[in-house]
């Protein structure tokens, strides 16, 4: 059978294929330009104070992640703390850390980091500032 009969030349299908590229080649640069318009409205930014930056270097220094996820980044060992903040309160937040390990039976121990109350002070900002950001309702629910 010749090339004429089978009704899809090699040109139709290099016209289908750089056609499709250049579509989705267009379409990627759109999302691209879409989210970064939209980034600076969602991230709270504003917010993020001298306390918010100690918290987030509290957090990175003491590897949180390697446990916990924050909007839905990281471990999963431990509980969401995107939403922690909203769900538990500042004053929460700083006895449980005073309180680590808990000794409760069949239950991970989270370590007991020592932080003093500044350093509680700014890893609980740095969460209520991750509380702030518009996730697009992520994590689902309040429970993270």
């Amino acid at each position: 059978m010749s090339q004429n009969q089978s009704g899809f030349t090699k040109q139709m299908a290099r016209n289908i294929f750089y056609g499709g590229a250049a579509f989705f080649a267009l379409l990627f640069v759109v999302l691209v330009v879409d989210t970064e318009r939209k980034i600076p409205e969602r991230s709270n930014a504003q917010a993020i104070t001298p306390a918010v930056v100690a918290g987030k270097k509290i957090w990175e220094t003491r590897n949180c992640i390697g446990c916990h996820t924050l909007l839905g980044e990281g471990a999963y060992f431990a509980p969401e703390l995107g939403n922690v903040y909203k769900r538990r309160g500042g004053d929460f937040i700083k006895a449980w850390m005073k309180a680590q390990p808990t000794g409760a039976p069949h239950r991970r121990q989270m370590p007991q980091f020592n932080l003093d109350d500044k350093q509680l002070d700014d890893l609980v900002e740095f969460l209520k500032w991750t509380n702030e950001i518009n996730t697009e309702k992520w994590p689902p629910n309040i429970e993270g």
